[in-house]
């Protein structure tokens, strides 16, 4: 009798073997890299950007600006709405 979980770790099945890459797909998988590496590079360089603007604003004492006073409410009083009959 087998032990239970033996087929699932793939002891059954033998080594891993990989399979060879052909030029493109070696060249497509560079490029892949190079790729994800410029984007965590510009990710990085705009957190330093943001990081440093922020810095500097601090260093100068400047308040964050309110253009007036936001509200997600409407001045005045709200509008009185005809309440259904189930929510008496």
């Amino acid at each position: 009798m087998q032990e239970p979980g033996k087929e699932q770790l793939g002891e059954a099945q033998g080594p891993y073997v990989p399979q060879p890459l052909s030029r493109m797909q070696f060249f497509g998988q560079v490029l892949y890299g190079v790729g994800v590496s410029l984007g965590l590079t510009l990710l990085w360089v705009m957190e330093t950007v943001r990081d440093s603007f922020f810095r500097t604003l601090d260093r100068l004492n400047v308040k964050p600006s309110h253009r007036g006073s936001v509200s997600a409410f409407p001045p005045g009083q709200p509008r009185k709405r005809p309440q259904s009959p189930a929510s008496s």
